[in-house]
Formats: structure tokens, C-alpha cells, sequence
């Protein structure tokens, strides 16, 4: 069947010019329509990217909630381990203060003595720096930067309590009180034998008062002996650690055995004359590696009685 076609007579009044145009039906037809689809399928085109894209948007939601739960979880995590490291620190601040005499006593030991209280804090310090480093080049992992910052932080601090600890430890050691009542009868140091007048030297420091008199223990340690021992007579021996030792003679009696822990300020024995004495007293030494040291240096707290 043939396709129908149209004349179209367009006439101009002025010139009297009569222009005709044919036009063919269905193509005509099929233009007009392929026109008007245009704007239906952008509509549609672009439903179908609205859909893709809400589609996407939701996938997009959904992964944020899940990466969002995640840092709610780190956060909490980091969060109580900050708690945990500022009880730590709290309580390193309580224990760091120590005792002013005991402090002062502790200034006055030989070097190689609080060179075994030393730590590893330097370490520590180094520790932590390789972890600072560390996360200036690794920003886009924040949380994981931070947990590395923490743990380095928990280890640096985990050095300062066993040094505050090994510092405690050294006080407790340290001889720092008067080990009897009386008055100081003989110092350390160079004088006349008092049975031959001959030159000598003092190995500690006698202190004079009444027989039975109790003897304390200037610091905490063990008991390595409590014997009699010749010209020291009765003789009490308490280790402290750090290579301190302090001695303890003449005594009338003792109130501990050898092996027992003692506390600074608990009972050792009794002061007597036995042993090379020419009165009651108390000869008191300490040792540091073995070596004699003034214990003047040490017993910071004051005589209880008037020095004769």
C-alpha cells in the first residue's frame, strides 16, 4: 500500500509567491514521534541514574555505619586505656614522693650503690620516639597511630613504676635513723685505741646509754647473722640490698635470728658490753659493697638525747 502524501501550499500575500511543500505521511509521522521520545527517555535515563545512585548512596550509608561502629568501638578501647594510663600516672605521683629524710639519706649513698636503683627509662623514652616517627608517616590510619602512641606510652610508664619502685626500694634500704637512745661516745674515723692508746681507726660509731637499752634497725632487710664474734661480742649483721650492710655489736641479748626480715625501726637486740668493750654502748657500722662508709652520712634524724 502506498504511503499517503500530503501538499502543503504556502502562498506570501505581498509578492504573490506560492511556495508548495509535500510531505509524506508516516515519516512524518515517525519524526514527530522520534521528537517527543526524546524528552521521555532523559526522563527515564535519568531515573534510572537517580535509582544507581540512591542504590550506591544506601551501600555507601550502610558502610559508614558499620565503619562508624568500628570507631565507637576503637574510641571506647582508647578511651579506657587512657583511663588505665592517668590511674597509672595518679598513682606514680603518690608513690614518687618520698620521706625528705629518707631522701637525703639516699643523696648521701656512694654512686655505685644508686647505680643499682637505676632503670630503663632511656629505653622507654627511645620506645616511644620510634612510635612518634612512626605515626608521621602512617596519618591515614589514625586509630592504629594512636593505639601504637598508647602502647607506647604504657610501656614507657611501665619503666617509670619499676623505677619509682626500685626507688622505694632503695629508701626502705637505706640506714636512716639513730639505731639506739644515747649519746655519741666514739665517730668514725681516726683516734686512740681505748685499751692501748695507740693511733687507730674507728670502723663506725659508738653510742653510749644504759645497758638493755633496745637497738632498732636503721632500715629494712635480713638478718645474715646474730652471733657472738669475738671483739664485736654479740653481733647482729643485717643485709638491706643494694650492697648495703650495717652492723650492730656488743649487744647484752638478741631479739632476732639470723634469717628473719626486719623493718626499719623493729627491735635487733639489746645494748650490753660484751665482746672488746670498755662500757655499755652500741658500735654501730654500715658497709657499702663491702666497704666502711661514716654513717654520719646517713642518720639524718636528729639525737634523741643530748650528744655528751
Amino acid at each position: 500500500m502506498r504511503a499517503r502524501r500530503y501538499t502543503v501550499l504556502v502562498a506570501d500575500r505581498s509578492t504573490g509567491v506560492l511556495r508548495r511543500l509535500t510531505v509524506n505521511l508516516r515519516p512524518a509521522i515517525a519524526w514527530v514521534c522520534g521528537v517527543m521520545m526524546i524528552p521521555i527517555l532523559i526522563g527515564l535515563g535519568a531515573r534510572w541514574s537517580a535509582t544507581t545512585e540512591i542504590d550506591r548512596l544506601r551501600n555507601s550509608n550502610s558502610l559508614l555505619q558499620v565503619e562508624n561502629a568500628s570507631y565507637r568501638a576503637a574510641t571506647g578501647e582508647l578511651t579506657t586505656q587512657i583511663q588505665s594510663l592517668e590511674g597509672v600516672i595518679d598513682d606514680l605521683g603518690t608513690r614518687a614522693s618520698l620521706d625528705p629524710a629518707a631522701a637525703h639519706a639516699m643523696q648521701k649513698l656512694p654512686a655505685v650503690v644508686k647505680s643499682r636503683a637505676a632503670g630503663g627509662t632511656s629505653q622507654a623514652n627511645a620506645a616511644l620516639a620510634n612510635v612518634l616517627s612512626a605515626s608521621l608517616s602512617m596519618p591515614e590510619d589514625t586509630f592504629g597511630v594512636l593505639r601504637d602512641l598508647l602502647q607506647g606510652l604504657e610501656n614507657r610508664l611501665r619503666y617509670v613504676r619499676k623505677d619509682v619502685e626500685r626507688r622505694e626500694a632503695l629508701a626502705a634500704a637505706t640506714p636512716s635513723i639513730w639505731p639506739a637512745h644515747g649519746w655519741l661516745s666514739g665517730t668514725f674515723g681516726g683516734r686512740s685505741d681505748p685499751f692501748t692508746g695507740e693511733p687507730g681507726f674507728h670502723q663506725g660509731l659508738d653510742i653510749s646509754t644504759e645497758k638493755g637499752q633496745p637497738v632498732y634497725a636503721t632500715a629494712d632487710g635480713v638478718i645474715e647473722s646474730a652471733s657472738y664474734t669475738g671483739d664485736y661480742g654479740n653481733l647482729i649483721i643485717v643485709k638491706h640490698g643494694f650492697g648495703l650492710t650495717t652492723r650492730y655489736g656488743h649487744l647484752s641479748a638478741f631479739a632476732v635470728k639470723s634469717g628473719a626480715r626486719v623493718k626499719r625501726g623493729d627491735v635487733l637486740g639489746y645494748v650490753g658490753s660484751t665482746g672488746r668493750s670498755t662500757g655499755s654502748h652500741l658500735h654501730y657500722e654500715i658497709l657499702a659493697n663491702g666497704k666502711l662508709i661514716n654513717p654520719l652520712q646517713l642518720l639524718t634524724q636528729p639525737l634523741p638525747s643530748t650528744t655528751q
